[in-house]
């Protein structure tokens, strides 16, 4: 899916309204990345329960967890899933946005503004736009 087309389509207050809280990011990553069905990275198995954290996949082979921002640029993110898809929507419409400014707006640390904006960046880089999917490599 791509996030930056996506995110340019709505304006601020639209924005806002869809991604107000945790569990709208989190249901709209997981109708993203599982809408072709769920496969268990681990094992290959289709067959999924649900999982110990909100809107996670559980494989009903091996038992393994997949949360739903698992290998995704939200992966691992310092702050809250809110304010980084509000940090993502900032990066789309204004790729040169300061970090400073963007700290102060989210009311967050420069420098993990720094790093989850370099890791939007480097998505935007890769000429696919910021995909939900990050690449095999760690960013």
């Amino acid at each position: 899916m791509n996030f930056s087309t996506f995110f340019k389509r709505l304006n601020h207050k639209q924005f806002k309204a869809r991604f107000s809280d945790t569990d709208s990011c989190l249901q709209w990553i997981a109708d993203i990345k599982w809408a072709s069905g769920f496969t268990c990275r681990k094992c290959g198995n289709t067959n999924y329960c649900s999982g110990k954290s909100p809107y996670s996949r559980r494989c009903t082979r091996c038992k393994a967890d997949e949360s739903a921002t698992a290998q995704t640029v939200f992966h691992h993110c310092r702050i809250p899933l809110p304010e980084a898809f509000e940090m993502a929507w900032m990066v789309c419409h204004k790729p040169e946005v300061s970090t400073y400014e963007i700290a102060r707006k989210l009311d967050a640390r420069q420098m993990t503004c720094w790093k989850f904006k370099k890791r939007i960046m480097q998505c935007l880089e890769q000429g696919q736009g910021l995909e939900l999917f990050v690449p095999e490599k760690k960013l």
